[in-house]
């Protein structure tokens, strides 16, 4: 069962790593001080900590389907909350919108009529969020193969969820006073490297040894 595989795992954790490192954990236990807010999709084979080689209490997350961030004022309160706590009270410096290869909910996007009967809150959620990203595509790569297709949706997925917390107050403001800085990455997962939007290219470039903030406003981004 794959559950006991899990519990097995916890057992493992705390006899081992966890007994290793309790100093480090009772550290923990007295607050958190994240460097990084990442921003990711829920897919099972992406981990933030795993591709970033970060410990507990180095990155505060937030994860849903297709790494969406719904613009400020929207119905939806969860990720502007996580996006607000972490800048306000945890004081954050950087923010990632992370996205991935082989997405399902940017292939669900581009097919989106084939999910309102299956699976209809995924299709409410992409409707109502991934709308800009799939009009986008419409109106402007429908030539493209499909593989084509889907690697600009992701890329510009990311783009658009770095607009969208460009409408959050507490990101503007860090932005205006530059205590807040903006980035783009794709991860892929076939190849384990990360893609980072370079403004100044206008495309997304290996990720090595330096970082390619994103500028606010963005302008003028597109996919090569």
């Amino acid at each position: 069962m794959p559950i006991k595989r899990i519990i097995d795992g916890l057992n493992e954790f705390h006899d081992n790593y966890f007994t290793n490192h309790r100093e480090m954990f009772e550290h923990l236990s007295h607050g958190q001080t994240p460097e990084v807010l990442f921003i990711t999709c829920s897919d099972s084979r992406i981990d933030p900590f795993l591709i970033t080689q970060s410990l507990p209490g180095d990155l505060f997350v937030i994860r849903n389907i297709g790494n969406i961030i719904p613009p400020y004022g929207a119905a939806n309160k969860s990720e502007g909350a996580g996006i607000e706590y972490a800048i306000q009270a945890l004081s954050v410096n950087d923010v990632v919108v992370c996205g991935h290869s082989h997405c399902g909910a940017m292939k669900g996007m581009l097919q989106i009529g084939n999910l309102a009967q299956q699976m209809p809150l995924v299709y409410e959620w992409l409707k109502q969020y991934a709308e800009p990203t799939r009009r986008l595509i419409v109106d402007n790569y429908q030539d493209y193969p499909i593989d084509k297709l889907l690697k600009i949706a992701i890329e510009q997925n990311v783009l658009t969820q770095i607009e969208n917390l460009g409408t959050y107050p507490i990101i503007r403001s860090r932005l205006h006073s530059r205590k807040l800085t903006l980035h783009a990455w794709i991860y892929e997962i076939e190849t384990g490297e990360v893609f980072a939007y370079d403004a100044d290219a206008g495309q997304f470039k290996i990720l090595e040894n330096r970082p390619f903030p994103v500028p606010n406003p963005l302008i003028g981004v597109h996919s090569k």
